[in-house]
């Protein structure tokens, strides 16, 4: 019989919530999407088709972070090897650095924003490798939820009143999600045809309507009318990539990301600097521990700022970041009783929804999808339910710069999935972190957290958590320990103890460790979301 991991599930913080045990289980941000992905695994469905269709279903009931036009990634492990999925889409073959000239920053709204959406390429493809439920099947409870209606939560509700205000004068925006002129209150019921039509499209032609059909043609349209340039060629042209995964040994797990373009690198340059470091003398929220966990950050935050890019137009290889060698050198620049305030390197050649889910043959699912900021751009193709997402604004305009925007080319990319797996090449944990530029850090203090002090998943999640905002900023949640806070002072960081603003903030993060032939899962309570098991 497999014995239960070493955790402690006793939970020292504010939270309430009981860590979630079961042989089936899904963990999500919002629970009419996590209920959704459980009704696929009680119908026979696996762990792929859970997360599909708790993904599909986010789009409806939290459009605050992502929808039919947001990007995807996903990690699987199918029982027997671990794949990597990068479905972000490109930029417009149109796009130059010239098109922006002028500008002192990409724009964050508006057709200029918008990259080729690749959520739906994610669904389709995974659903062909590994679901075992009819593709449409999948769509049934996001088709419902979206016609018949759902009552919206209280902290999407929040988020959708600060997105309206920002975007109602976007292309569509206001007729989609602002019915009657405001967005919908906590409790009250929402519906979108034109989604639940969008949906069943999707779902009858296993997305090629969506690329090649007739609503390529709608997205591209829209865009020519406000001036875009979007074009069905660019929709027609994506593919989404079976990637592989980068990988860190840390306290003897081994943590896996999707390569760039995708932020994950810096968690694994973290990880890679604290395992150099040999950190863990100290109790988990020690201030030496924190310090020393923010110094780490600080480092792979320099080098992402300045190498990462689609992996195509990268100048440094994800090899050369991760070079033990390297990662050592870099561990050497942290003083432990002083702040820093670091460059990048030299190495040498050598608003976002997650999902994850698990099932009873073993199969793991880590799946992200996202808009980006919130609504994303704040397009809405009229009559589709179709939100853009704004990851145009993640390339640079500096020239030169592996990450220039330019034409068909992915940018730097904030969503991220991550996994963990036993160094005997065993399955450990899928887990991510909502928000923007938080996900990296989140994930390293996760990891920190659940592989190396062994903290049961929603204990991990309840911690209050620090984020990095350049040069010696951090901010810290108001949880933290007052007696800590003071002591990172005196070491010379510049701290702010701030409330979540609710879109990037402190992020949501969802675990789900597997424990023998069963699972441990934990949901974060500053989201609406929960996870759910048999």
């Amino acid at each position: 019989m497999s014995t239960a991991p070493h955790l402690d599930f006793v939970n020292p913080y504010a939270s309430a919530r009981s860590a979630v045990l079961g042989r089936n289980v899904v963990s999500t941000s919002q629970p009419l999407a996590a209920q959704a992905g459980l009704r696929m695994l009680l119908a026979g469905g696996n762990a792929v088709d859970a997360a599909i269709a708790t993904a599909m279903a986010l789009t409806v009931v939290e459009p605050t972070g992502c929808g039919l036009g947001s990007d995807g990634f996903a990690i699987v492990w199918d029982g027997k090897e671990l794949h990597g999925l990068n479905a972000s889409g490109r930029s417009p073959a149109a796009w130059s650095a010239d098109h922006f000239a002028g500008r002192d920053a990409m724009p964050d709204k508006g057709w200029d924003a918008v990259t080729v959406p690749g959520a739906v390429s994610a669904w389709s493809a995974l659903s062909r490798r590994f679901g075992r439920l009819p593709f449409a099947e999948l769509a049934k409870p996001a088709i419902d939820y979206a016609r018949n209606g759902f009552p919206v939560s209280p902290v999407i509700a929040h988020l959708w009143a600060m997105g309206g205000q920002r975007l109602g004068d976007q292309p569509g925006f206001a007729e989609c999600f602002l019915p009657d002129g405001q967005a919908p209150r906590a409790g009250q019921l929402f519906r979108s045809e034109g989604h639940a039509s969008t949906l069943e499209a999707i779902a009858d032609s296993h997305g090629e309507a969506f690329y090649r059909g007739a609503l390529a043609q709608r997205m591209a349209a829209h865009a020519k009318a406000h001036g875009g340039l979007l074009s069905e060629a660019d929709l027609a042209n994506h593919q989404a990539d079976w990637c592989g995964t980068l990988a860190q040994p840390f306290s003897g797990s081994v943590v896996h990301e999707l390569p760039p373009n995708g932020q994950g690198i810096a968690a694994l340059m973290a990880l890679g600097m604290l395992e150099a470091l040999g950190i863990g003398d100290q109790p988990l929220d020690h201030v030496d521990t924190v310090h020393v966990s923010i110094e780490a950050m600080k480092l792979a935050l320099a080098d992402l700022d300045k190498y990462n890019a689609d992996i195509d137009a990268m100048q440094v290889s994800p090899a050369e970041l991760l070079a033990p060698a390297y990662l050592a050198e870099r561990a050497k620049l942290i003083d432990r009783q002083r702040a820093g305030n670091p460059g990048h390197g030299a190495p040498r050649p050598g608003g976002t929804v997650y999902v994850a889910a698990a099932d009873a043959s073993g199969m793991m699912v880590s799946f992200i999808q996202s808009n980006y900021m919130g609504f994303g751009s704040g397009i809405v193709v009229p009559g589709t339910g179709i939100s853009m997402q704004n990851r145009g604004h993640g390339f640079t305009l500096e020239q030169g710069h592996a990450n220039q925007v330019g034409s068909a080319k992915r940018p730097s990319h904030t969503i991220i999935p991550a996994f963990a797996m036993h160094a005997d090449g065993t399955p450990q944990m899928a887990f991510g972190v909502m928000g923007g530029p938080m996900q990296s850090q989140g994930h390293m203090q996760m990891a920190l957290r659940v592989l190396h002090y062994r903290q049961n998943p929603q204990a991990a999640a309840d911690a209050p958590r620090w984020r990095v905002t350049g040069g010696l900023k951090v901010a810290v949640e108001p949880g933290f320990d007052a007696g800590v806070v003071a002591e990172l002072i005196a070491r010379g960081h510049d701290i702010t103890v701030e409330r979540g603003n609710g879109v990037f903030a402190f992020g949501g993060a969802q675990l789900v460790l597997k424990n023998g032939d069963s699972y441990i899962a934990g949901s974060d309570p500053r989201k609406d979301g929960q996870a759910v098991a048999y």
